[in-house]
């Protein structure tokens, strides 16, 4: 799809004939991370669509809004189908480091795995501000970027994602777990993960409006009552009201929100 393409290389500030080789990606996920902020603003309107490449061009590349993980990377994955990388979509279970549990609705984290020169990435623009912004290789190597240290360790037959957050972290956490050898077949899988994390009581994204981006000093983490911003390795928090977070969500994000949730 030549549209797709050329909106993605746009929002992105990537030329339109720019050939995407390997050696770029670092490039690209440090890009899609300061570009599509990680938002679930319209669950909390009831707002969602069914969820196809049409649907995510529109919603993210035309409207400029930004996503969770079962919108943002697939479409990092149809992009990078498209530029013939070998590609698939996986399903994850997430590790909640507050209740140190692994999530009650199971695989509902979706990110990429890339097959290159025989080795197995994965890739990920759509866990928060814990993004690795570079492939990571899952035999074990530690990835380090500017948002800090990440590896895939096995256990139990299970891929784990593991890292070490920059001015954050002291020790390894784990992030999710995840099976490689069972890719997702199609997009009512993305759906159903979709409704799972728009209904089930037990969501963590159903509650609470969230909007958080990494910047190139740092990251922001809006809600509906806090202001947080990480820059150069220090922390400002704010409280606000819903009326602020409407100013600072139009302010960083550029989300034009009306109404009440």
């Amino acid at each position: 799809m030549k549209e797709f393409q050329n909106l993605f290389r746009k929002r992105l500030g990537i030329s339109a004939n720019l050939t995407i080789k390997f050696d770029m990606l670092d490039d690209i996920l440090e890009k899609t991370a300061t570009t599509f902020p990680f938002e679930n603003l319209c669950i909390m309107s009831n707002r969602t669509r069914s969820i196809t490449k049409e649907s995510l061009m529109e919603k993210v590349l035309v409207k400029k809004e930004g996503g969770l993980c079962y919108e943002l990377n697939p479409l990092l994955y149809f992009f990078l189908l498209d530029n013939e990388f070998d590609v698939k979509l996986i399903r994850g279970n997430v590790f909640n480091q507050t209740t140190n549990s692994w999530s009650n609705l199971g695989g509902t984290h979706i990110a990429i795995l890339l097959q290159h020169k025989g080795q197995t990435y994965l890739v990920d623009t759509g866990f928060g501000g814990n993004l690795p912004l570079k492939p990571v290789p899952l035999e074990g190597q530690i990835t380090t970027s500017r948002n800090g240290d990440f590896r895939v360790k096995t256990l139990n037959g299970d891929y784990i994602l593991e890292m070490k957050l920059k001015d954050r972290d002291v020790d390894w956490k784990i992030g999710y777990a995840f099976d490689p050898h069972h890719p997702v077949e199609d997009m009512k899988e993305l759906n159903e993960i979709q409704r799972m994390i728009r209904d089930h009581e037990k969501s963590n994204f159903n509650k609470t409006p969230l909007i958080t981006q990494l910047t190139r000093d740092g990251h922001l983490t809006l809600t509906h009552v806090s202001f947080t911003q990480w820059k150069d390795g220090q922390s400002h928090k704010e409280q606000i009201d819903h009326e602020k977070f409407k100013e600072l969500a139009q302010e960083h994000f550029g989300f034009h929100i009306k109404g009440d949730w």
